[in-house]
């Protein structure tokens, strides 16, 4: 009884008789902000914590920001009991014309058994090469021209990713959720 119930009442909303109150209602676009490069140097806590140095020679490129990263600036990464990786990202960036803007983000890394096989080789992964790496990075400012930065939430895809001893980076391209 409770099949046919159920097909008679995907039936009825397939044809218009029943609202489905799950139904999308909103999408999400984004715009292009920049791309941000940042050279790391990590540090193994124990097996749930490695916290990552920001290193100088980090930058910012975009359409309406460009800059470099300024010390401090770290990330403190929790191993959960699934072998998801949590960022807690906290950086400065200068911009180009001298405006200070606090960047902060959170984010998600999961990671093959093949990724960290080539990441332990020193080898360049790509957004392919990691099956899921997003950050939501928000901005922090008191400069008159990036204060629309303040009422922004950005959504980050990491582009690429090393890990070797002396030359460790990671590259995202950001985008501003709309």
């Amino acid at each position: 009884m409770k099949k046919i119930y159920t097909l008679l009442l995907l039936l009825l909303t397939l044809i218009g008789f029943v609202n489905s109150s799950h139904a999308q209602t909103t999408q999400i676009s984004t715009e292009y902000l920049m791309t941000v490069y940042i050279p790391t140097e990590r540090k193994a806590i124990d097996s749930s914590l490695t916290v990552v140095n920001i290193l100088p020679g980090g930058w910012v490129k975009g359409p309406r920001i460009s800059g470099k990263i300024v010390a401090p600036g770290g990330d403190w990464i929790r191993t959960t009991p699934s072998g998801a990786l949590r960022l807690d990202v906290r950086l400065t960036i200068e911009t180009d014309d001298g405006a200070q803007i606090y960047m902060t983000y959170g984010g998600v890394v999961v990671a093959s058994k093949e990724a960290g096989e080539a990441l332990a080789r020193g080898d360049v992964l790509n957004d392919k090469g990691m099956p899921y790496f997003i950050t939501t990075p928000q901005f922090q400012t008191s400069s008159d021209k990036y204060n629309w930065m303040n009422q922004v939430q950005g959504i980050g895809k990491m582009v690429e990713l090393k890990r070797a001893k002396n030359d460790a980076y990671v590259k995202y391209d950001i985008f501003i959720a709309r």
